[in-house]
């Protein structure tokens, strides 16, 4: 139990007071808890450092998920820990090092992912819908070592804005329906990228419906049994990719390259658009 001293309540109350009526009113939703005592901290209160997050979650427990709903995580060192399914939706983890951190089940819907570093980090079975996953730094060296990739399977993934470079991405079984992970160049915006690298990643069984994967690099990746009805492959990079048992049916593959891509088993490819502009089309495996 906490216990103040009477100067500290006299000084606090009258800080409170001195407030305009409209900073008196707590946002909906506002209120963090901090640790299995039921601590609790006003959103309005002074930004978490690495070291408070880390000892709440040292003390956490996994039943009962950690509330860092809306709050500024940016930038801060978060690397190897273990989130125990916590709820960070709507979060800011702009710049955030989450290196081999474990986000296993955890809420990030609608979380802000900027720029983070995700080097062997597992987001399996997370809920990263409608979240913002912008150019996210995943090898330690510009050779992109795939063994160094973090892993998404299982994930809710339906709506999340991804762009970047994600060579050996684990997506299996992932629900990434209306994914945006095409071009994304707003001007003067810092997450702008020509094109997604999604080399050698494994979509197998993935959801990929009305899922925006245009421009994107998809060489040596699978995408075994996957539904990518609607999906939109405008100039994709398809090279080599496994595409077997795969639903195309009414995916846009205008002017995509599917030089030794594998075909066979493929479902709705006859309702496929942009055939005629298919690049390879006579190279794939079928």
């Amino acid at each position: 139990m906490v216990v103040y001293s009477r100067k500290f309540l006299i000084t606090a109350l009258a800080a409170v007071a001195a407030l305009p009526a409209c900073a008196m009113a707590e946002p909906a939703g506002s209120t963090i808890v901090l640790g299995p005592e039921g601590t609790t901290l006003a959103a309005e209160a002074a930004p978490l450092t690495a070291r408070d997050v880390t000892k709440i979650l040292f003390a956490a427990d996994r039943t009962k998920p950690i509330d860092f709903s809306r709050r500024t995580l940016r930038d801060l060192d978060l690397s190897g820990l273990d989130f125990k399914g916590a709820d960070l939706t709507g979060a800011d983890l702009f710049g955030a090092d989450l290196s081999t951190a474990n986000l296993k089940g955890a809420d990030l819907s609608g979380a802000i992912l900027n720029r983070t570093t995700i080097i062997k980090a597992d987001f399996s079975g997370a809920n990263l819908s409608r979240a913002a996953f912008m150019r996210p730094s995943v090898s330690t060296s510009l050779d992109y070592d795939v063994a160094e990739a973090a892993k998404f399977a299982g994930a809710d993934m339906r709506g999340v804005r991804m762009t970047g470079r994600m060579e050996g991405a684990d997506f299996r079984g992932a629900n990434m329906n209306g994914a945006l992970m095409g071009p994304h160049e707003p001007r003067a915006d810092i997450s702008s990228m020509p094109n997604s690298i999604l080399k050698s990643c494994d979509f197998s069984g993935a959801k990929l419906v009305d899922a925006d994967l245009s421009r994107a690099v998809l060489t040596f990746s699978r995408f075994v049994g996957a539904d990518l009805t609607r999906a939109t492959l405008v100039l994709a990079d398809l090279s080599k990719a496994d595409l077997s048992g795969a639903d195309l049916t009414g995916a846009d593959l205008t002017d995509a390259n599917l030089d030794g891509a594998n075909l066979s088993g493929v479902k709705g490819f006859e309702t496929v658009r942009g055939r005629d502009s298919i690049r390879n089309l006579d190279r794939a495996i079928r």
